[in-house]
């Protein structure tokens, strides 16, 4: 876990003092609805409720947006390899599928050779063996354990190219 104050978390959380701020101004009426329709994704749709443990391993990651990608319901989903302007990063950066999917890396052939290597703390261990430059090379998993799967490219982890998965009950 990093002791570190990330952009969103330090985005969000100036984001709920000035509305708190503001609603102390605010002297009743209404119906204490926010007058939105719920379709910026808050109602825990596509892009809500990441992990606290993807988002703290994802905080500095390359193509991570504060999001997950809700992949749930399909047998294979894919995450291309080499995304980004320089090729360093994987995308979606974080996805949400069932257990017993199977995910599929595919290069795009960006960023040089890559590797899909699982970290310490994840629920499985997978590595695809071999670092590739190649665009189109696919490597697939199934995750059958729920919980949360990180993953690196280890020759770019420093350059930000960091993945996670979270595997729920079908």
């Amino acid at each position: 876990m990093s002791d570190r104050l990330s952009r969103r978390r330090y985005l969000a959380g100036t984001g709920a003092a000035l509305t708190i701020g503001t609603l102390a101004g605010c002297s009743g009426g209404g119906d204490g609805s926010d007058g939105g329709d719920g379709s910026d994704g808050s109602d825990g749709g596509d892009g809500g409720d990441v992990p606290g443990e993807i988002d703290d391993y994802l905080a500095d990651a390359n193509q991570y947006d504060g999001t997950i990608e809700d992949l749930t319901g399909q047998d294979q989903v894919t995450v291309e390899v080499g995304t980004g302007d320089v090729g360093f990063g994987f995308s979606p950066a974080a996805v949400r599928v069932d257990s017993s999917t199977t995910v599929v890396w595919e290069w795009t052939g960006n960023g040089g050779g890559h590797n899909v290597a699982s970290v310490e703390g994840s629920e499985s261990d997978f590595d695809n063996g071999e670092t590739i430059a190649e665009a189109g090379y696919t490597f697939e998993q199934s995750f059958d354990n729920t919980g949360v799967q990180l993953y690196q490219c280890t020759p770019h982890k420093a350059n930000g190219m960091l993945g996670a998965i979270e595997v729920v009950e079908a």
